[in-house]
């Protein structure tokens, strides 16, 4: 490949790895590949444990440097964010790993106990969350399964389950992870996968907007890094090129963008990628797994929702825009309406009021500027909420696009910046409109990684209705599908499965190919499945109106380096001053 790959975002890196350090870090990966893959469990909890407390060491440092880069107070309750999704969701995947690995020490294959099922159209659910007592006291009403592909049944679910470990002599690798850089817990999390679900070891080349956490990192994975089994680098476009290319690279795992992608496996874009996909003749060709973005719809059920319902569901959709400014892959773009639907316009009200209370943030990442101006203009109904300072940007709110358009851009252009739209259905009645919303998500809307749906209890608990549910949920093609809540739940969680839907190919690879995160190991996924209440108090954590966020944050921590009965009443406590 003689040219560079693309970059999502101008980002210029700060930190450029040379490259004969490169080499001499793929050399050592290449040389203890082997020696990892044919590691003994109990040396694999070793360098685990050895990570929860270089994580525990370094997270505030962690906090106080993404703060830093983001624009926000590391005492105030915005901090939260950088507390939740950079140390305390790295350690918790930690945590249950560990968990995974003691349970495969064992019996060969981490418990899945009671929790696997057939459903009555033959296809097996997983559960996944809550995996004990304290998990289901703290997230009480919440649930997780993994619906498994067609064709797996219960017993071949537990036959392929933690695959890597079932192997005699497993052959080793080297598998490059081309980080993310918006959240600081998917490069470490995605290296995770590599190195303890697949046996790879792993070089991590941090993305230029977020490799300021890469040293922090670098201290926190010491065990894995002293042992040769991880190594880090940085740099831009032409670093990610000549890593991908690299003899000594077997894999690729990219958390970026669909074009990054596809300038990776095709090349660039021209007559010779065109008849490169005609020909199924990849430019790379080696294994590449992905999670590529998504315009990630929230679904509203017409039903009858008490005032405080739709509160609560409006501070929901704001706070899936407003978290870390919502350049997440995971933010919600659009909501899915019933144009006859009686509370729509009370809910809308409420939708505009919540993000009118969501402080406005830092602009941080590349491009948002550009992106912002180019999706909004041309449409008539823009509504903006906050008087944005210097480098940040309104909340901006488009109500009522056209549901028949096959010109509208935001159907087809993730918004990797503050824009929520809305689109009404003409369907009126739930059953019928569960059906509508499918095909418009399914069909119109680019992107298969996460979807959600909100439903009054009392449909939820109709016959008809729940089964409309049920089949809006199966036939929904998106990896993960959250009722009632964010979908960034299946992310958090960790024992669901993040990545697109299954049904993306290398030719056109939607959200992304292959799955991260998992704990369980369990092969054959076809979705990731989150419920909880339609309500929840005290208020999540991860609320953008909750005021105790950052206190929370680090109690978290402390609960997943040391999960125990005794932790929980100060974290209920703080959780009632939210």
């Amino acid at each position: 490949m003689s040219q560079s790959l693309p970059m999502s975002a101008a980002a210029a890196s700060r930190a450029e790895t040379v490259r004969a350090e490169m080499d001499r870090s793929l050399a050592t990966l290449k040389e203890s590949a082997q020696r990892y893959a044919r590691l003994s469990v109990a040396d694999r909890l070793t360098l685990l444990r050895g990570c929860v407390s270089g994580i525990e060491a370094v997270a505030r440092e962690w906090v106080v440097e993404g703060c830093r880069a983001k624009g926000l107070d590391p005492d105030s309750p915005g901090a939260g964010e950088e507390w939740l999704v950079g140390p305390v969701i790295t350690l918790r995947n930690v945590r249950l790993l560990i968990e995974s690995l003691e349970e495969i020490r064992v019996h060969g294959r981490p418990r899945l106990g009671q929790g696997v099922r057939t459903r009555p159209d033959g296809r097996v659910e997983v559960d996944v969350f809550p995996t004990n007592a304290m998990e289901a006291a703290l997230f009480a009403g919440f649930k997780a399964h993994l619906l498994l592909q067609p064709g797996v049944d219960a017993r071949a679910a537990r036959e392929r389950q933690a695959e890597f470990y079932q192997r005699r002599d497993p052959a080793g690798s080297v598998s490059l992870v081309l980080g993310a850089g918006n959240v600081s817990s998917i490069p470490p999390m995605d290296a995770f996968y590599k190195l303890f679900v697949e046996g790879k070891v792993c070089l991590l080349k941090m993305n230029p907007v977020n490799e300021w956490v890469g040293p922090i990192l670098e201290r926190a994975l010491a065990p894995l890094v002293s042992a040769g089994y991880l190594r880090f680098a940085y740099g831009g476009a032409e670093t990610g090129t000549y890593l991908v290319n690299h003899d000594a690279v077997d894999d690729v795992h990219i958390t970026g963008s669909d074009r990054t992608h596809d300038f990776i496996v095709w090349g660039p874009p021209g007559p010779e990628r065109e008849r490169r996909k005609r020909e199924n003749d990849p430019l790379l060709k080696k294994r590449i797994t992905s999670e590529l973005g998504n315009v990630s719809p929230v679904a509203i059920v017409p039903g009858v929702y008490s005032d405080s319902q739709l509160w609560f569901q409006a501070r929901n959709v704001a706070t899936m825009v407003g978290n870390n400014g919502s350049f997440n892959c995971n933010a919600a773009k659009i909501l899915v309406t019933s144009k006859s639907w009686p509370q729509r316009a009370a809910f809308l009200d409420r939708v505009r009021k919540a993000l009118g209370e969501t402080p406005l943030r830092k602009a941080y990442y590349p491009g948002a500027s550009e992106r912002y101006e180019s999706l909004l203009a041309g449409h008539a109904q823009v509504e903006k909420f906050g008087a944005p300072a210097a480098g940040q940007l309104a909340w901006a709110f488009v109500p009522g696009l056209d549901a028949e358009s096959r010109t509208e851009r935001l159907y087809e252009v993730e918004p990797f910046c503050g824009i929520l739209s809305e689109v009404p259905l003409a369907a009126a009645d739930p059953v019928e409109f569960l059906r509508a919303a499918t095909l418009f998500m399914n069909d119109r809307l680019w992107g298969t990684l996460n979807a959600a749906i909100v439903i009054a209890p009392r449909d939820e608990r109709d016959a008809t209705i729940a089964v409309a549910l049920d089949r809006a949920i199966v036939d929904l093609r998106y990896g993960s599908v959250a009722v009632n809540h964010w979908p960034a739940l299946a992310y958090a969680l960790v024992t669901p499965a993040w990545g697109g839907h299954p049904s993306g190919t290398l030719a056109d690879p939607k959200s992304g190919l292959g799955w991260v995160h998992n704990s369980f190991m369990v092969d054959g996924i076809e979705k990731s499945v989150v419920r909880g209440p339609i309500t929840v108090f005290p208020k999540p954590a991860w609320f953008v109106d909750n005021r105790q966020t950052h206190r929370l944050g680090e109690r978290l921590l402390a609960f997943e380096a040391s999960p125990s009965w005794l932790k929980i009443p100060a974290l209920a406590l703080t959780s009632l001053r939210g």
